[in-house]
């Protein structure tokens, strides 16, 4: 199951990708995301990561010169260290079940770095349908299977 949400993230990412110029967010995003679609606190935790990191980044670009790699590479470590920090906050609401977590420590920078590059508001809805659609295709594939 998990394989096959990784295939068909980057399948499905890459066809829309073809029709409509946008990427949901990287190549391995879709397939992550989709891994956590009954949990969509930690989505949206990812994303709020994710603005964080770019805010971030795009402040600092005021200051240094970042493009490129750098600005790739700086992304990536930023949602690390932001992820890596949203661990060690003992945030925890007892009576929801809620917790402040976010899916992985690659995928923030990821998307932070999609939101750079295409825009915040493209990003997140390349990012609805391309999880929304690989979500349905693993339901009809897998029926019955709680993933």
């Amino acid at each position: 199951m998990i394989i096959a949400s990784f295939g068909l993230g980057i399948f499905i990412g890459f066809i829309f990708f073809e029709i409509s110029g946008l990427t949901a967010g990287g190549i391995i995003v879709p397939g992550y995301l989709v891994l956590y679609v009954r949990e969509p606190e930690r989505i949206v935790v990812t994303i709020l990561v994710s603005l964080i990191v770019f805010c971030i980044v795009t402040l600092l670009s005021r200051y240094c010169i970042l493009y490129g790699r750098r600005r790739f590479f700086l992304m990536i470590l930023t949602g690390f260290i932001i992820r890596y920090g949203f661990d060690m906050l003992p945030v925890y609401l007892p009576e929801s079940g809620f917790e402040l977590k976010a899916i992985g420590y690659i995928i923030p920078g990821l998307i932070a770095n999609e939101f750079y590059r295409q825009g915040v508001v493209k990003t997140i809805l390349a990012i609805i349908v391309v999880v929304t659609v690989v979500f349905l295709l693993l339901t009809i594939i897998f029926p019955g299977s709680a993933f």
